[in-house]
């Protein structure tokens, strides 16, 4: 079943004309199926804000074939937020003192935009985001990080604080399955690619250190899934299996605009693995042109026909297999963590 319109969030109604599976409320209501409530923390800054909701939300959408998910957006006050972007989450998003209250049978946190703002590696400094994990492992089934997030949880739970590379890992890289009966990937693809884009990182002699169980990694880009040692409730992502097809071209394109209007020194390489010959080859005569001095156009529009799409398969069952277990774990009561009788150290019975 697809997710439920519950607001009047702009999101919605995008990925409505996008044809994607979206339930209105007044169908929702007649149809006898559990619902899932889940949490979505988007702690990216103001000029993603909207991009990574729709991220997400056809990911999620997308992925699911078991429950009415009914998806509950919310913030911390961890940036500052300008007047458009605050009126949006005033708007459409939840409070968490709210959510805290009425309960969440699942929890996704996204990463944090580090080229805009370099301090947001300073993890130890938010108060906000360490409150949220304390207060979702002993209330939520499971919870997702993403990126930045899943650095703030190795810091904040296990102390294991990120380094800081020299240059940005980013690009699509092949990964492997490394723990092929976990039942989050269990009847995956055991090499698939993911795109990455962070300047952080936890190896995984960290996350090891951690105890946490590394599901998901590639030799080029590091570790992309590892899990608490409980298999379950908590869950790292440092890839982004939700990025769009043109996520990292957008990225790529702004570096481009960052040389052009001096932020930046050094003209942006290519994202590794992504662009095509074809592709590269227009980019290179745009680069030569700018080096030029020449004014020239982005050419964003005919370098998305020249682009591929090879993860977004591999993370709508990576999704599909989580909210499923979500679905078979979680109390039906949005006040209690677990169903009775499943055990909170080893809820999928590993």
């Amino acid at each position: 079943m697809p997710i439920v319109k519950a607001s009047d969030l702009p999101t919605y109604d995008r990925l409505i004309r996008e044809g994607r599976p979206v339930l209105p409320p007044d169908r929702a209501i007649t149809q006898d199926i559990r619902e899932l409530h889940i949490g979505f923390c988007n702690i990216m800054p103001d000029a993603a804000l909207e991009a990574t909701e729709r991220q997400w939300f056809r990911l999620i959408g997308e992925s699911n074939r078991v429950a009415q998910i009914y998806i509950h957006p919310f913030t911390l006050p961890v940036f500052e937020r300008s007047p458009e972007a605050q009126k949006h989450i005033e708007q459409y998003y939840d409070k968490f003192e709210t959510l805290k209250a009425d309960g969440l049978d699942a929890l996704i946190v996204t990463g944090a935009n580090e080229e805009t703002n370099p301090h947001v590696s300073e993890i130890e400094t938010w108060a906000p985001l360490k409150e949220l994990l304390e207060w979702s492992y002993e209330n939520v089934t499971s919870t997702i990080c993403s990126c930045l997030a899943s650095h703030g949880l190795m810091t904040y739970y296990h102390g294991q604080k990120p380094s800081w590379r020299q240059t940005k890992q980013w690009g699509v890289f092949s990964h492997r399955v490394l723990e092929r009966d976990h039942p989050l990937i269990n009847g995956m693809n055991t090499k698939f690619d993911v795109p990455h884009s962070r300047f952080s990182e936890i190896t995984r002699d960290q996350f090891d250190a951690a105890g946490m169980v590394t599901l998901i990694e590639s030799e080029e880009a590091g570790v992309h899934v590892a899990v608490s040692k409980d298999g379950f409730r908590q869950i790292c992502l440092q890839g982004h299996p939700e990025y769009d097809t043109t996520s990292l071209l957008k990225e790529y394109k702004r570096d481009v605009g960052w040389f052009q209007n001096g932020s930046v020194k050094e003209y942006s390489p290519f994202p590794a693995h992504y662009f095509e010959p074809a592709a590269q080859n227009v980019l290179n005569d745009v680069k030569a042109n700018i080096l030029a001095g020449k004014q020239v156009e982005f050419p964003e529009a005919e370098i998305e026909r020249l682009l591929e799409n090879t993860w977004a398969d591999s993370a709508r069952s990576f999704l599909s297999s989580w909210i499923g277990h979500v679905y078979q774990v979680t109390n039906v009561d949005r006040q209690k963590q677990f169903m009775d009788g499943v055990d909170p150290k080893n809820p999928l019975s590993l």
